[in-house]
């Protein structure tokens, strides 16, 4: 059965296989209590981390395109998804219904930001692309930071100053607070659905890359002007890549917003520096290799805490670590090597099939 399928639907189905299988020995450590406290924590912002990594990788290593302002999209799915959860939590007591509703708005919000910035940015190119879309994100950011919603009898609002200048009556409710963000929004999230998330954006992914579009959208990554003589729209695809990425890392933003009681749009939570850390993801995967960047979020991300008890030397390993993840996917030599080795390995294998045949 397997040899009659394509290499497409091989890599595919062994992807999916190695997160559903990952799930579930994840949630026999669990249930036999073999897994702490601090890391069962860690497992939905992992998963988090996850769909952040598949949806840039979608934009760099599909499209070709370096962007530095996902966490922007990201905090865009979450505020918008806080917001229509906390005031929709007294309205729609079903938490499943909420969070479903909770995560179309995040996508689709954070999809539409992406499709309008992605309008005037998509026009450039490399290393400019990538510090406008950085500036952007920045935007977002600081924007939402020094936001302040409430609600009365009147309806909501709005401004840019502080709480005072809403002007709520006695009975009025703050619902972004500024730097202090989004309290009380309902911790609808959990690992079961996180996985769920994770095996959609993969799908989506996977999908996308071996369809038509993706096809035409990796053409243009190959090379721009080949693509464009032979009747590619250029920037319909661009827009789509760019709006799919945005959206999805909506939804990882709506996930991150639900398994957190209080929300605030710190740097710590999306700024310059998680973007570049969603990028890291990208490069050590491996540019291009979802599989690849699967494995870096969740290496990377469990790699601090399950080194915490080495004191100071945690980040010189953790450093140490980054450094041969790197060498590994990227060194010439290594590159080589794994070819060879893997190259041995299949030829074994297919070695073995054909003697049971034959038998």
């Amino acid at each position: 059965m397997l040899k009659n399928m394509s290499k497409n639907t091989k890599y595919n189905i062994t992807t999916y296989g190695i997160v559903i299988i990952a799930f579930a020995a994840i949630q026999i450590l669990i249930m036999t209590g073999n897994v702490s406290s601090l890391i069962q924590g860690l497992l939905v912002p992992l998963c988090t981390y996850v769909i952040l990594a598949v949806s840039l990788n979608f934009t760099v290593g599909i499209l070709g395109e370096l962007s530095l302002g996902h966490a922007g999209f990201m905090c865009v799915g979450a505020f918008s998804s806080a917001f229509f959860s906390f005031c929709m939590q007294d309205v729609i007591t079903q938490a499943a219904i909420r969070f479903i509703l909770a995560l179309i708005i995040g996508a689709v919000t954070a999809g539409l930001f992406g499709f309008v910035i992605g309008i005037p940015v998509l026009r450039l190119r490399g290393d400019y692309l990538a510090i406008v879309t950085l500036a952007f994100g920045e935007i977002i950011k600081n924007v939402i930071n020094a936001l302040f919603v409430g609600r009365d009898s009147r309806g909501f609002h709005f401004s840019l100053k502080d709480t005072i200048s809403l002007n709520l009556e006695a009975d009025g409710q703050v619902i972004i607070n500024g730097p202090q963000g989004i309290s009380g929004t309902p911790q609808d999230s959990s690992f079961i659905i996180a996985i769920v998330l994770v095996l959609l954006a993969i799908v989506i992914i996977l999908n996308m890359i071996n369809s038509r579009d993706g096809r035409a959208i990796m053409s243009i990554r190959d090379n721009r002007i080949a693509a464009e003589s032979i009747g590619i729209n250029i920037t319909k695809y661009k827009l789509m890549a760019f709006s799919i990425s945005a959206a999805l890392a909506g939804i990882a933003g709506v996930l991150y917003a639900h398994n957190l009681s209080s929300l605030t749009a710190s740097p710590k939570n999306f700024g310059y520096n998680m973007s570049i850390m969603i990028l890291v993801f990208v490069v050590l995967g491996g540019i291009g290799n979802i599989r690849g960047s699967i494995i870096a979020a969740v290496v990377l991300t469990l790699l601090p805490e399950l080194l915490r008890g080495l004191s100071d030397y945690r980040m010189l390993i953790y450093a140490i670590i980054l450094i041969i993840m790197m060498l590994l996917n990227w060194s010439p030599k290594a590159l080589e090597w794994r070819e060879r080795y893997s190259t041995k390995i299949k030829n074994k294998l297919n070695s073995k099939s054909t003697a049971k045949e034959a038998e």
